[in-house]
């Protein structure tokens, strides 16, 4: 038997205890997690840094702070989320009850991604646990820092066969996903995402998949374009670009294009100023692999850069770019950027913004910047997409009350606040009928009681 295998058996042998069902210890192990992360802020801080170069406080905002915000309304509403639901029964059942108990899957599996590599475990493993199960936990092997300071985090929160964290590269995600786990959550690429839906599917094992792609922003002639360029700076720039739901490019209405080109470039030079390598609120490219992916996008695209393009290989940065006549048929909109990179699109008409976004795989997010109640009600029922937000980006991610998740090849499943602890919960129905009266109308001999059963069942 292979280590991982061991590893794997000894975090299935411990749901098998039945000891995580029981919602005291799941409180517990919510807060010891919280107090381990808290106990671990400043080292965690530091891995951010010298893993993907981000500031405290955007560190804190995206990774620490939402995730303790998660842990505290996960502890807050478990109860009533665990509660098993009465359910109406049809009078031809009497005299039933039904209910519909939650339940956990069991044994599961959580493969995180390199962008925001403790946040992106963190939460579905607080719906994990949340939910009773147990859970292996694999980190990015792309930001090791961080991944050293969330083992560090775990073992003091869990025992190793409640939550086992396994880190590797890829012949370790290999080997995970030859396991027979219950439940595969996965954060990644959409080519990798078909590789652990092919997998999971060897064992029929249910699967989420948070993917990504191109998450279009709409700028209409009506948006208020300082508040517009604000906010899409924002969104696109936190992480250098490395967040699955920023902006990835910009459809502009023509009458309003020039007005935001120009609010977007002061908003740059406002938020990172006139050398945004200088800026401690600027962060870096994760490793050479998309660093050179990145800086082959920049080279093919000279000739439409309006700002920005500037690149130091040494510490992977990446200026915030603009860039302006790109086309549908442009290299840079042909896959998703997951960089600092910002190309500006326009269009006449809306049906014109409409058929370009159509024409590509439903986005994870959308954006419109709109006054304009009909333009809102056209993309919102109109376009399909996973989340989205009118005048603002990514923000629709902060409420713990809204299920977050992609749609076709964005992403299947949704997950945050409740939606991550049914996520994790299989509803387990039943029926509960009294021995004190049968009818004896449904059993055999039939004779003489047709014309009872069909008044059963057309009452």
């Amino acid at each position: 038997m292979s280590t991982i295998e061991a590893r794997v058996r000894a975090n299935q042998q411990y749901f098998n205890t039945h000891v995580t069902k029981d919602i005291k210890f799941r409180k517990k192990h919510l807060k010891a997690l919280s107090k381990s992360i808290k106990h671990h802020e400043d080292q965690l801080l530091s891995a951010l840094k010298e893993d993907l170069g981000k500031s405290n406080i955007e560190a804190y905002m995206t990774e620490i702070g939402y995730t303790l915000k998660s842990i505290k309304h996960a502890r807050k509403e478990l109860k009533n989320w665990s509660k098993t639901k009465q359910v109406d029964t049809p009078l031809y059942m009497f005299p039933s009850k039904s209910y519909i108990m939650k339940e956990p899957y069991g044994s599961v599996l959580i493969i995180g991604p390199f962008n925001y590599p403790f946040q992106l475990v963190m939460e579905p493993l607080i719906g994990a646990i949340a939910a009773g199960n147990t859970a292996v936990v694999k980190p990015s092997e792309f930001t090791p820092h961080v991944s050293q300071v969330l083992r560090e985090i775990i073992a003091e929160a869990f025992d190793e066969n409640y939550v086992t964290v396994i880190e590797g590269g890829v012949e370790t995600n290999q080997a995970l996903l030859a396991q027979h786990f219950d439940y595969i959550f996965f954060t990644g690429s959409e080519k990798v995402g078909r590789i652990v839906y092919e997998a999971a599917s060897k064992h029929l094992t249910p699967v989420t998949l948070e993917l990504g792609g191109k998450s279009p922003v709409i700028v209409d002639e009506t948006a208020n374009i300082k508040v517009a360029s604000e906010r899409i700076i924002f969104g696109k720039m936190m992480n250098a670009g490395q967040t699955c739901v920023a902006p990835d490019y910009i459809l502009v209405q023509e009458k309003v294009k020039n007005d935001l080109i120009e609010a977007l470039k002061k908003t740059i030079t406002e938020f990172y100023g006139q050398d945004p390598s200088q800026s401690p609120d600027f962060g870096r490219i994760v490793n050479d692999k998309h660093f050179n992916r990145l800086n082959d996008l920049l080279n093919i695209h000279k000739p439409e850069i309006i700002m920005g393009g500037e690149t130091r290989r040494e510490e992977r940065f990446i200026a915030p770019t603009l860039l302006d006549t790109v086309t549908t048929d442009s290299a840079i909109m042909q896959e998703e950027i997951f960089g600092p990179l910002l190309p500006i699109l326009t269009y006449g008409e809306l049906d014109e913004a409409f058929d370009i976004i159509k024409f590509r795989p439903k986005p994870l997010s959308l954006y419109l910047f709109s006054e304009d109640e009909n333009v809102t009600d056209r993309v919102l029922n109109e376009l399909s997409f996973g989340s989205g937000a009118i005048n603002d980006t990514v923000m629709q991610l902060a409420n713990p009350n809204l299920p977050f998740g992609g749609v076709g090849q964005s992403g299947m499943g949704h997950y945050h606040g409740r939606y991550s602890f049914d996520t994790f919960s299989h509803d387990k129905s039943y029926v509960f009928k009294s021995t004190r009266l049968e009818s004896g109308l449904m059993f055999p001999p039939y004779k003489g009681k047709f014309k009872y059963i069909k008044q059963f069942f057309n009452k």
